[in-house]
């Protein structure tokens, strides 16, 4: 009994020691060492960083094998039901998915937009990035895609996510992201029809719309770091995208240097939070460019948002940065973001806690 005791005595202490390291993390030097794995949010998503890091392991495991295994587990796992098959429903309750996957050697993308019936977000991507010239396909002709290469069509709703729907229309389809339509949308469900307006809404009550619909974490953006000669890096991201949402919507999630980005000359980032203010920033591109011109991954994060909260103060926002010797940052804005790592020989991923920047 008191050897049980001592184990969990020195377990807490542990714990206790990994978090404070992890909440005062210094990225002026702060690498875990090669190979590593970093990625939005901790949590749920913490399997998704084990399982690229591990497989990072294996030398015959690519920096392009272990994000798209990295995400692919958060999308199994329908990490906080907003990566996967059954989150995120849109307005007609059906749940499409946006992927991406970069390699930071060549930067060659691939990605799929508003993909439909296809559960394997990342993986489908990664197929448009080795099985085309393209860049990014979408919609319905990014599942004929799918289906042409090998994947499965299937339901993408559950259960959860039907009830989750009915819900919602019970409710008066309350909230939703109409503006400017007959009947009113703020109390109504549609069919909606546009009116003309004479004033555009502010850039404040646009995104104060955006902000009160947001649903808990969005996105998983992965970064893997492979202990190469030369370096090899990649980053990749999936999400089904924001509830309720207009159907066809796409947001930040595949765009290349807004979702994730990489370069094996910088480094590489990864972003979370409002894809439809984020997508017109690219603020992944920016903080790798950032990295680029000498700034240090806390540096070239915060940079990166501070452009955005210029326009919009209110944005939720967050965005994982690690240059290409591992050390690393994030920069949030609009409510507690947090990140994860694994590297070196670290025995367990570590979550780090970013206070918001004023």
């Amino acid at each position: 009994m008191v050897r049980l005791w001592d184990f969990r005595l020195t377990s807490i202490i542990l714990w206790l020691s990994t978090s404070i390291a992890a909440n005062n993390v210094n990225d002026t030097d702060n690498s875990p060492g090669l190979p590593m794995v970093i990625n939005t949010w901790g949590g749920p998503f913490t399997a998704a960083t084990d399982a690229a890091y591990l497989a990072l392991l294996k030398p015959e495991t690519s920096a392009l094998d272990a994000v798209e295994l990295g995400c692919s587990t958060c999308e199994a796992n329908q990490c906080d039901g907003s990566v996967g098959y059954g989150g995120s429903p849109d307005e007609n309750c059906e749940t499409t998915l946006d992927a991406m996957i970069m390699d930071g050697t060549t930067m060659n993308t691939g990605a799929v937009a508003g993909l439909r019936r296809i559960r394997d977000a990342v993986s489908v991507a990664r197929a448009v990035l080795e099985h085309t010239t393209h860049s990014l396909l979408a919609g319905d002709q990014a599942t004929d895609f799918a289906v042409a290469n090998g994947f499965t069509a299937q339901n993408l709703t559950t259960e959860a996510s039907a009830a989750s729907c009915a819900e919602w229309k019970a409710g008066d389809c309350q909230p939703n992201y109409r503006v400017a339509v007959t009947p009113n949308a703020s109390v109504s469900c549609g069919p909606y029809t546009p009116v003309p307006r004479p004033n555009s809404p502010s850039l404040h009550q646009q995104q104060s719309l955006s902000s009160s619909l947001r649903e808990g974490h969005d996105t998983i953006s992965l970064i893997a770091l492979h202990s190469t000669s030369p370096l090899s890096i990649a980053a990749g991201t999936s999400t089904n995208g924001a509830g309720r949402k207009v159907p066809g919507r796409v947001g930040d999630g595949p765009i290349a240097g807004s979702g994730s980005y990489a370069d094996a000359d910088a480094g590489g980032c990864g972003a979370t939070g409002d894809g439809d203010v984020m997508m017109r920033f690219l603020p992944c591109y920016q903080a790798v460019e950032n990295l680029r011109q000498g700034m240090s991954p806390r540096a070239a994060a915060e940079d990166a948002l501070r452009r955005i909260l210029r326009r919009y103060p209110d944005v939720q926002a967050g965005l994982v940065v690690v240059d290409r010797e591992g050390r690393h940052a994030g920069a949030g804005a609009g409510w507690e973001f947090t990140y994860a790592y694994r590297g070196g020989g670290m025995n367990e991923t570590a979550v780090v806690s970013v206070p918001a920047i004023a």
